[in-house]
């Protein structure tokens, strides 16, 4: 049975966005469509522009919304972002414009690090990103220059096969400048759901317990056993992304879905249908009918954000309670205690032998009752209790006991580990590129007035006033090219799938690209999207792939 599953990665902010905003000289935003997906935190940095003179460099190949608050615009070649990242910190080396006493005192691993860096030359850099020279020392003397700076980045570094080194590359960058715990530095993912980081704090990753606790590490399995009353596995678990194929491999049998819609938000949607149908059992928690929906076995009615009690853990680590503000339809449950029934059934079948032990029989009667094991067993969440954040607003795990004022920025004085470790990151290409049968790159994303799937936005009759259907976005030059000639719509194809939907010419994207988003079922871009996936987070490549583009009479 695949068990519940967050999202990707356990990243979290090491800054506030208060404190970015607050003290930082320069920000780096690279792979972020901060204004449009990050609305508060974006509104929050174009101030921090128009009122302190902050200098914001944008990486991005499409002309999003914060490029016009920006003092440099790099509009890289997708799937490019670590040649930039790697030219950038040769020149920031080149100048010696880096941070002598922080590499000396707080890293390792520098020597070969910087050799590695040798190879990617303005020059070569620029050819392969499409950047031109000038401009990449222009925005290695700013982020060198100007400090403390920040780093912000989103599903636009992550969303590739090297997702995760374009993050160790990012590191390496702020490791450089000295930019690691001090305020208005840092390296600060913006993630890309609403308490998605509280999931992966409570151990919703198929590696850890609640807190990054290793399920491989032998004290971490004898505390929890102890604790829960029952043997735990040492074996690590199934990502969403294995999952799925895990049932044409005879690996997944039982789907338990919470709150989630595969068939629209995972990649390659044709493949997810064949799998949902192939899958012996799938059962569906929800508030509202999906794309899933026709493939359930059960469905078992979940309820909102505004009908249920409990924490939501948000981007900059700062843990918030959740109240209850009106009762839930019909026979709809808050969902800790539909899971809570449910262990409770397996338990009682006669195949478990559970010890005694706090909650073994899954007894417990608030969500405030769950958060005081949570703090027992969780060193980051020691000192977070419901009664706690009732006043204290500000919590920044790590809260390390009742005392502890929070953590607002991590690795002041030294890393978690010790020192920094610098790691030599290469270029690997994307896992799908250009060619004569597919000539042009897709790159996904959400607009602002949808989120995700779109089961809630969709139903919104304010928003679909404003944004009703899927749109390509086509440069100009490409609507020439394609013979669009005034006409609407056109048939976006890949190896995978076909959509079809308006054109909107614009110059957002660059001649080549197209971008299309995925809230509508009928022209959804993850029919097109490739399963390849990052080797270590196993997160999609959403952000790039081969697609051919035809105009519709």
């Amino acid at each position: 049975m695949a068990g519940l599953a967050a999202s990707y990665g356990s990243g979290a902010m090491t800054n506030t966005m208060q404190d970015v905003v607050s003290n930082a000289k320069s920000m780096l935003i690279i792979g972020s469509n901060t204004t449009e997906q990050h609305p508060v935190f974006g509104t929050m940095i174009r101030q921090a522009v128009l009122k302190r003179g902050v200098k914001l460099i944008v990486a991005d190949p499409r002309k999003i919304d914060i490029t016009e608050f920006a003092t440099l615009h790099l509009r890289p070649k997708s799937g490019t972002d670590i040649l930039l990242i790697n030219g950038l910190m040769y020149i920031i080396l080149e100048k010696g414009w880096e941070d002598k006493e922080f590499i000396a005192n707080r890293t390792e691993g520098f020597d070969e690090f910087r050799a590695s860096i040798e190879q990617y030359p303005p020059q070569k850099v620029s050819e392969l990103t499409r950047i031109p020279v000038e401009k990449l020392y222009e925005a290695a003397e700013i982020l060198a220059t100007q400090k403390p700076m920040a780093v912000m980045w989103a599903m636009g570094i992550t969303q590739h096969i090297v997702g995760v080194r374009n993050v160790m590359d990012l590191a390496n960058l702020q490791m450089l400048l000295g930019n690691i715990g001090v305020p208005g530095g840092g390296v600060n993912p913006l993630r890309g759901q609403n308490n998605v980081q509280g999931a992966c704090d409570m151990g919703g990753l198929p590696n850890v317990y609640p807190g990054y606790q290793n399920v491989a590490a032998e004290a971490a399995q004898e505390k929890f056993a102890t604790a829960w009353g029952a043997s735990m596995s040492p074996t690590v678990g199934m990502t969403v992304t294995e999952m799925m194929p895990g049932i044409q491999e005879g690996k997944t049998r039982l789907l338990y879905i919470v709150g989630e819609d595969p068939v629209m938000s995972d990649p390659n949607s044709n493949h997810i249908r064949e799998c949902l149908e192939e899958c012996e059992m799938v059962i569906l928690q929800e508030i509202f009918p999906t794309e899933t929906l026709p493939y359930a076995d059960i469905v078992l009615p979940g309820v909102s954000f505004a009908e249920k009690s409990g924490t939501f853990t948000n981007t900059e680590r700062r843990i918030q309670l959740v109240r209850k503000a009106i009762p839930a339809p019909g026979e709809a449950r808050e969902d800790w205690q539909i899971v809570a029934d449910l262990a409770r059934r397996v338990l009682s079948s006669g195949d478990r032998q559970v010890a005694a032990a706090p909650h073994s029989a899954w007894d417990y009667t608030s969500t405030a009752q769950v958060m005081d094991e949570l703090a027992a067993l969780t060193p980051s969440y020691a000192g977070v209790s419901h009664a706690r954040l009732e006043t204290d607003t500000g919590l920044h795990w790590p809260v390390k006991d009742a005392q502890h004022p929070g953590t607002p920025i991590l690795h002041v004085g030294q890393f978690t580990r010790g020192k920094g470790k610098f790691t030599p990151i290469d270029y690997v290409p994307p896992a799908e590129l250009p060619d004569d049968a597919y000539p042009m790159l897709l790159n996904t994303g959400r607009v602002l007035y949808h989120w995700h799937g779109g089961e809630m936005t969709r139903r919104t009759q304010g928003l679909m006033k404003i944004y009703d259907e899927a749109k390509i976005e086509v440069n100009p030059e490409d609507a020439e090219k394609l013979g669009l000639n005034g006409k609407r719509r056109v048939r976006v194809s890949s190896r995978r799938g076909s959509i079809e939907a308006e054109a909107w010419i614009t110059d957002r994207v660059p001649p080549g690209m197209v971008f299309s988003n995925f809230h509508f079922p009928e022209a959804s871009a993850n029919e097109l999207t490739i399963d390849a996936l990052d080797p270590v987070a196993k997160i999609p490549a959403y952000k790039i792939c081969a697609v051919r583009v035809e105009a519709l009479n």
